[in-house]
């Protein structure tokens, strides 16, 4: 072959031929990249030639990504299964398909009735695991809809989560969370702060749901979204022979500037010195009774009793709260409470709880540094902060060195000149309520163990008075009283003050409130 000779002609439009043609296979690849895997559209900011209309017909629709049926929405794991276009066809032109648009259409259509969403509305669908309420927004006449979800479904789906929506403040004025979405989200005080940070002011949320059927968990529900007020709720017939109706739940966004929502925080504990709501009065009549009668062996009383107690999380569904916290008021050791019975026996819905252990006595200190999730506040719980002196082994009925007698258990307040007064030590008492009011809300579901020799007939009171006492949901009280000694028939203990008559005016006052409080011994 002559190296001096030019090539033919058709050789070099043979090559040019094959670089162009493998240009357009990389634009091709990118395009399919971008919609199908990424999870874009030609509209998100990516390189492509043409944007995807609305108006697609989905029986034309290439090979895409959807969601299984088995994902788990919110902070969990969702599956995806890629599909071939026979199969994503399948899915858009199946009977079950046109079923579930049909029946999000009915819904849609009855909430434009109502003035909650209309055709010029801008909408969101969250958490839509197939776009079927996106089509069937767009199918009636809203146009202006977009879907998120984990896995994108383009061109309905877009991805994104439910705790981060990815758009700006007050856009939208319709969020619709379907499907019993929201009964699968892990962080919900998260999804109500987003859902109030999206919605514009007098926009609606509508939910749809399996869960807040009881008086209790509803409240809960409605409780997350400090801006927005309920409108409506009532009970749909979605033709499943399993689950054969939903909880709908419409909430409208209120204006409030930033500044009136802060101030609406900062006071919700106010609001808690007023009766209680009448769902919880219904809780405590569910309860097990009191005992009436004084218990002539205690410790035997407290294991019948235990297997009576009717728990608040085993009689209503717990699941919409912010946080779920246990305070172990007098706490002794680990095991004493919160290893022997807390963790092992207090039905807790698989939720994990914050621990917070209030222990003054140092013998117990070193244990909890061991003790992982388990908060140690080293001081006495009191009505105050004040230096306390602390009783190491001595009775608590046992005459001071002022010769007053210590009818409060094993603290008692004031100094004398020395510091020390025999076996006592000097610590510091802190003010409980206020603190309970700086460390839980209303939106957290918050239990309470108290055992402190006595001291419950000020701690109680001071949590009236603050307006503390709503913070808690559910109360385990050991009352102390002067019980019948064990040596001597007949005689009752000096060691405390008060009698079992007034331990049961305690019990009653606080039932009396709404608050579900169980016997302790």
């Amino acid at each position: 072959m002559d190296p001096t000779a030019k090539p033919s002609p058709g050789l070099v439009r043979n090559l040019l031929v094959r670089v162009f043609s493998f240009c357009v296979f990389v634009l091709v690849l990118r395009f399919v990249y971008v919609v199908t895997i990424a999870g874009g559209s030609c509209d998100a900011g990516d390189f492509c030639f043409f944007s995807i209309p609305d108006t697609l017909n989905f029986a034309s629709v290439s090979a895409g990504v959807i969601t299984g049926a088995s994902a788990v929405s919110g902070e969990g794991t969702s599956s995806s299964v890629s599909v071939s276009e026979s199969s994503l066809n399948d899915l858009w032109t199946s009977k079950e398909w046109r079923n579930s648009v049909d029946f999000h259409s009915g819904v849609f259509q009855d909430l434009m009735a109502e003035s909650y969403l209309n055709t010029n509305s801008k909408a969101l669908c969250v958490e839509t695991l197939t776009g079927v309420d996106v089509f069937a927004l767009k199918e009636i006449g809203v146009h202006d809809v977009v879907g998120i979800a984990k896995k994108a479904v383009p061109p309905l789906v877009k991805f994104g989560k439910a705790i981060r929506i990815p758009f700006e403040d007050d856009m939208f004025d319709f969020v619709f969370s379907g499907g019993s979405g929201v009964d699968r989200y892990v962080k919900q005080a998260e999804f109500a702060s987003e859902i109030g940070r999206t919605l514009k002011p007098e926009g609606f949320l509508v939910v749809h749901t399996n869960s807040a059927k009881d008086t209790y968990s509803f409240n809960s529900f409605i409780g997350l979204f400090n801006c927005c007020r309920l409108v409506r709720h009532r009970e749909i017939d979605n033709g499943d022979t399993i689950m054969p109706s939903i909880h709908e739940i419409v909430l409208k966004k209120e204006y409030k500037s930033e500044n009136e929502n802060s101030k609406l925080d900062s006071n919700i504990v106010h609001k808690c010195s007023v009766p209680v709501p009448g769902f919880k009065h219904e809780i405590v009549r569910n309860a097990e009774n009191i005992i009436s009668e004084e218990p002539l062996k205690p410790w035997l009383t407290l294991k019948r009793n235990l297997k009576n107690i009717k728990y608040l999380s085993s009689m209503v569904d717990i699941n919409f709260k912010k946080r779920y916290v246990y305070v172990d008021v007098g706490a002794r050791s680990y095991g004493s409470s919160i290893g022997s019975w807390f963790k092992k026996q207090y039905p807790k819905q698989n939720k994990t709880f914050e621990i917070y252990a209030i222990e003054a006595d140092k013998a117990f200190h070193e244990e909890y540094k061991s003790r992982k999730g388990v908060n140690l506040l080293p001081y006495a719980a009191w009505v105050r902060n004040e230096t306390l002196f602390f009783e190491i082994n001595g009775d608590p009925g046992q005459k001071m060195a002022d010769n007053k007698t210590r009818g409060m258990g094993r603290i008692q307040p004031g100094q004398s000149s020395t510091g020390e007064m025999g076996n006592v030590n000097k610590i510091q008492g802190f003010d409980f309520a206020n603190w309970l009011k700086n460390t839980v809300s209303e939106r957290d579901y918050v239990v309470m163990k108290m055992d402190v020799e006595g001291t419950e007939f000020d701690l109680i009171p001071r949590l009236f008075e603050t307006g503390a006492i709503c913070l808690i949901d559910e109360i385990f009280l050991e009352c102390h009283y002067n019980r019948w000694q064990k040596c001597c028939p007949g005689e009752r203990s000096s060691k405390y003050e008060n009698t079992y008559d007034q331990c049961l005016e305690l019990f009653g006052s606080l039932r009396k409130m709404g608050i579900l409080v169980h016997q302790w011994f």
